[in-house]
């Protein structure tokens, strides 16, 4: 690729709901620079974006792909994000390094939960961007339905700056707004032709609605439009270049990806009215170690600043780094310095990703976009910059994840591989993370759905050799007891030499901390003081175990009220067992109950869905807190449900409010178990307990 300056240079991010055609328009304006023999399709996982075995199987996009190409002396980075929303990393991996965006929307199925999600990320990193009514050439697709939708739910400044020519329910050609003409398309061609009279007065509004908005961009051009005088072309492009800047003014265009139709008009559109990342003057940062805010020029004789966005676990490669560049020039063969780890690290070989091929380059000028191999200590959000001027670049911030598996090997002795692959996947993907519970000694995977820790599991076995299957966490419940009780414990034993004698008499009441608290009321010496910690010892172990389902006991108070010693055979050992005696028949008689993991929720949906989510709660045997209102027409619903019941929420979640609900969960605290649900944990955990023993 030519040696291209950063003026030239357009970072765009496709945006969409999922299957609107983002990576077939990918394939299409590569296709239409030349860099592409053949156009590939989605269907025959032959497009260059959906490169990845899952994409290529599942014929949709899972992961964010930069593809460069070259449009009349300009570079355009074409950034391919998902469409899925267990797969929000990635889109915000995209849009964090874009400086435009182009949010497709399907002509039959117009605007959808995707393009508000779109819409909502794009405006919250406040960038230009263009709406795209793609699949013209479907059956049933109405542009002009779908126009409608757009402005109704995103805004009057939402203005067509193309109308479809339909003839016998044909996508034929387009009527170009700006210039007022119209052409057709013959083949590969597009040629003259007349506007269709149908057309005028539809075309005539848009026409009206967009000179005015123009009007608004400047001072001048409003006295101008006030006195009637006509805008010349220069003020035409100057006015749209600005609107489209500034947010005041989103353009509207029409084609069909996949039959190659209406793409080279949005590549000219992208060419011309958006900014390169010159444009942004300055790019806002932080100073290493300070909370000093800086400004970093965007030239590329500035001080070096660039961002590593994404990172790509590869089983051949190894760690590739995906890195933007947003002041001054990373070379390959130089060195720079990581704020965020304060080491130095070595530059080899830069290159640029296209879909999966590589193409070496000796530099990244400030705006383009690359990667560089074998980074060991560079992660995604790390900035990479000169040691002279350390800064930090705004991080991304990836949702959290909020649904959670426990991962279970297919072949014994794969439990280093699997540890390993997750641990590789985990560097890959920020909104993906694996943990060990320590209580139920299982590996857990979570992240942003089920569908997101399904690609995981693939992941494992395509990349890195392991299967597993995915099995409903075990809930971590406790036991405690309710009523106060003194009961005994002896342990004698005589069998040769020494004996063994140890002997307590032990108070158990309900506490008030989760941990166990110890005490001693021995009057006359009756037990030892050297024997006591070996009595608190006996009961920390016990207490590991409780005696209805074999779960560890909480809110325990044990005090060590007398017993009796030997001055031969007692020993801590002897005690330590009393007091595992005792422990045992106590829990026993203190009416012992199971508590249960209650978690605090909070949901954040549309007005409109509030009835279903507070009934599907309290069928969780949820307790509602309250509801707040937030903004955009979104309400907060606080409740507390226990952990057990929300396992799958993610995905009921999303199905209730078709992907516009997301919630937060954390536990709270341990609560008595109603009785149904204590006796059927006991009947699992006995079972379980005969299980293990016969084996």
């Amino acid at each position: 690729m030519k040696d291209l300056a950063a003026d030239r240079i357009r970072n765009v991010c496709l945006m969409s709901h999922g299957g609107a055609g983002k990576t077939t328009l990918a394939e299409a304006m590569l296709f239409n620079t030349g860099v592409l023999e053949r156009f590939g399709k989605v269907e025959d996982g032959t497009t260059t974006s959906d490169y990845d075995p899952e994409e290529i199987k599942r014929k949709s996009s899972i992961s964010t792909s930069i593809c460069p190409c070259e449009w009349k002396n300009h570079k355009i980075n074409v950034i391919d994000t998902p469409g899925y929303f267990d797969f929000v990393g990635e889109v915000k991996q995209g849009i964090r390094v874009a400086d435009s965006a182009v949010i497709l929307v399907s002509a039959k199925s117009g605007v959808a939960v995707g393009t508000e999600k779109a819409w909502s990320q794009v405006k919250e990193r406040n960038i230009p961007k263009f709406f795209f009514v793609n699949k013209m050439d479907d059956e049933n697709a109405n542009f002009f339905k779908t126009l409608d939708q757009l402005v109704a739910t995103f805004g009057k400044n939402v203005i067509a700056f193309q109308i479809p020519i339909v003839e016998d329910s044909k996508f034929t050609g387009y009527v170009n707004i700006i210039t007022m003409k119209a052409s057709k398309f013959d083949k590969d061609k597009l040629i003259d032709a007349d506007i269709p009279s149908e057309l005028n007065d539809k075309i005539q509004d848009i026409r009206n609605a967009l000179i005015e908005a123009i009007a608004e961009t400047s001072e001048e051009l409003m006295e101008k439009f006030f006195d009637g005088q006509e805008f010349t072309v220069e003020e035409i492009s100057a006015g749209l270049r600005q609107g489209i800047k500034d947010g005041s003014l989103v353009p509207v265009f029409c084609g069909s990806a996949v039959a190659n139709r209406g793409v080279k008009m949005l590549m000219d559109s992208i060419v011309e009215f958006m900014p390169s990342p010159v444009e942004a003057g300055v790019v806002s940062a932080k100073k290493a170690g300070k909370d000093e805010v800086c400004e970093l020029k965007t030239s590329e004789d500035a001080p070096l600043s660039a961002l590593v966005f994404k990172t790509i676990a590869d089983p051949f490669v190894g760690k590739i780094s995906m890195i933007r560049v947003f002041s001054g020039t990373l070379k390959s063969d130089s060195t720079v310095y990581n704020t965020t780890t304060d080491k130095t690290e070595k530059i080899s070989q830069l290159f640029i990703l296209r879909g999966k091929k590589n193409i070496p380059i000796d530099k990244l000028v400030t705006g383009d976009i690359g990667a560089v191999a074998k980074l060991q200590s560079v992660n995604t959000n790390d900035t990479l910059c000169t040691q002279e001027n350390p800064v930090v670049l705004d991080k991304i911030q990836f949702p959290e994840p909020v649904i959670s598996m426990a991962v279970k090997p297919t072949s014994k002795g794969d439990e280093d591989k699997i540890g390993s692959g997750l641990n590789k996947l985990q560097d890959e993907d920020p909104t993906f993370k694996v943990s060990i519970n320590n209580e139920t000694h299982q590996t857990l995977i979570s992240g942003v759905g089920e569908i997101h820790l399904d690609v995981i599991v693939n992941k494992l076995k395509s990349k890195f050799g392991v299967s597993v299957e995915l099995t409903l966490p075990k809930v971590p419940y406790r036991e405690t007891i309710k009523k106060k009780v003194k009961v005994e414990g002896k342990h004698k034993k005589q069998s040769g030499g020494h004996g063994q004698y140890g002997h307590v008499w032990i108070e158990f009441e309900p506490g008030d901390r989760e941990q166990l608290t110890f005490e001693e009321k021995i009057f006359g010496g009756a037990v030892p003081k050297q024997y006591f910690p070996a009595v608190e010892k006996g009961l920390q172990e016990s207490i590991r175990k409780g005696v209805l389902a074999g779960y560890p006991v909480v809110f325990l108070k044990a005090t060590l009220v007398d017993g009796s010693y030997h001055s031969v055979d007692s020993s801590e050992m002897a005690f330590k067992v009393a007091a595992n005696l005792a422990y045992k028949k106590g829990l026993e008689q203190a009416s012992p109950v199971l508590l249960e993991p209650i978690a605090h929720v909070e949901v954040y949906v549309p007005e409109s869905y509030m009835g279903e989510i507070i009934g599907d709660l309290n069928k969780r045997r949820g307790r509602i807190l309250g509801m707040n209102p937030q903004d955009n027409g979104i309400q907060q619903v606080v409740a507390e449900v226990p952990q057990a019941e929300m396992f799958k929420y993610a995905t009921d979640l999303t199905s209730m409010t078709q992907g516009r609900g997301m919630f937060k969960m954390w536990f709270e605290r341990y609560e008595e178990a109603p009785p149904q649900v204590s006796q059927k944990v006991i009947e699992e955990a006995k079972k379980n307990m005969s299980a293990a023993d016969a084996e």
